[in-house]
């Protein structure tokens, strides 16, 4: 027995007629004898009345009443709906299928609710219902605690369920279906001659997703990674070929990348830079400053420390929360407000010198401040003002080339 699973977002759910490309792929992936596990996130965005958002607003979150735990059991609805409802569909279109909570799949959890982490799957009632289905439809972003506590697992928590329960059954692969081509070079909001990467490496998509390309979550290609699990992100409405996100170099393949230095742009906005000078602060404590803001809840990025200067950013929307900490430890700080990050990925740049050179030229040509900037082996950041993002991004698109099209290898 062959499974893949495959994973279905909220705008790929949200109507009737979305929801027929859902169970064309489906009903493709039986006819081609695979059993298929589908992982479906709550159904549409919010104002659709089951979505996430919408869910929260029942219970006037963030200024809510309920607990942690009680919020879960609300949220986990948004799916368990959904999940009902697609294998409903499947059933209606003559496809042998039933549905499952997350917990009924075999996830388990710690027990940390609202921001739980998978910790083991027991694929043993998922496998045994292919005696009977050809298809089993379970709820994404959802498990269960030891005790039978009700867990959700985070924002994009339907793709980290997909890759668990793809290696837990040794599936063939996870199909990840979205609204866009794949994984692409820049936000295509941003660079119209975005291209899509027919192949990348789990570290560039890794490092492409934190840094803020959210067509997949970071936390599903690690999983994918440690089990060297091919993904697969998909459009659910076209029938192209989309990204493959594997290690082509185990392969002893040359992998599509290696023929740029850089695989793709990505960004973030809405980030506030914090400089804090030794001479204008003499006995500031780094230790004091971090635990006060880790105190508070507010997570901090982009550090760069030395003796005359300690800089970090922080999100535009925790800094009255950090101007107060401040205040109370007597601080004296610089900050500029409205900043975007934005992160060069590419595992061609690896040992190759030059390629930072190249990013500074780009954007002092186009005349943009550089306001902070670290490298790793395959990532080079810079922080530039917000209202200068649209143009950097191009900028460096342009320079590296990434509008020209590569032939696939596959």
């Amino acid at each position: 027995m062959q499974l893949l699973v495959q994973k279905f977002g909220g705008t790929s759910l949200q109507t009737p007629s979305s929801r027929k490309h859902v169970l064309y792929h489906v009903k493709e992936a039986i006819e081609e004898n695979y059993k298929v596990v589908v992982v479906v996130s709550a159904l549409g965005k919010v104002p659709a009345p089951y979505a996430t958002d919408s869910l929260l607003q029942l219970v006037n979150y963030p200024e809510t009443n309920a607990a942690d735990r009680e919020l879960d059991l609300l949220l986990s609805c948004g799916e368990i709906i959904s999940a009902v409802v697609v294998a409903n569909e499947l059933k209606r279109a003559g496809v042998r299928a039933t549905a499952f909570t997350g917990a009924q799949a075999g996830i388990m959890t710690t027990e940390n609710h609202m921001n739980a982490r998978i910790q083991h799957v027991n694929p043993k009632r998922l496998l045994h219902a292919f005696d009977t289905y050809d298809c089993v439809v379970v709820a994404g972003f959802q498990g269960e605690t030891k005790n039978g506590d009700i867990t959700t697992i985070g924002r994009g928590g339907s793709d980290t369920t997909a890759a668990a329960l793809a290696v837990a059954t040794e599936a063939v692969r996870a199909e990840i279906f979205t609204d866009v081509d794949g994984v692409m070079t820049a936000d295509p909001k941003l660079v119209t001659s975005a291209q899509v990467l027919t192949n990348c490496t789990y570290s560039e998509t890794c490092n492409l997703a934190y840094q803020g390309a959210k067509v997949i979550h970071p936390q599903a290609v690690e999983i994918a990674m440690q089990a060297k699990l091919p993904l697969h992100v998909r459009s659910t409405y076209k029938r192209n070929h989309g990204t493959i996100i594997s290690n082509m170099q185990e392969d002893g393949k040359q992998p599509r990348n290696k023929k740029k230095l850089i695989t793709g742009i990505a960004h973030q906005a809405g980030i506030a830079q914090v400089k804090i000078k030794r001479k204008e602060n003499p006995d500031y404590s780094m230790t004091a400053i971090f635990k006060a803001l880790a105190a508070a809840g507010i997570s901090i990025d982009f550090i760069n420390i030395s003796p005359n200067q300690l800089a970090f950013t922080l999100p535009n929307v925790t800094l009255p929360y950090a101007k107060q900490i401040f205040k109370q430890l007597d601080l004296h700080v610089t900050m500029a407000e409205h900043c975007a990050k934005i992160a060069a990925v590419g595992a061609g740049m690896t040992g190759i010198p030059g390629v930072a050179s190249k990013i500074v030229s780009a954007l002092v040509e186009q005349d943009i401040q550089i306001l902070q900037a670290a490298d790793s082996h395959t990532t080079i950041w810079v922080l530039v003002p917000e209202e200068k993002l649209k143009q950097a991004v191009n900028a460096l698109h342009e320079t590296f080339r990434l509008s020209e099209k590569v032939s696939s290898l596959l």
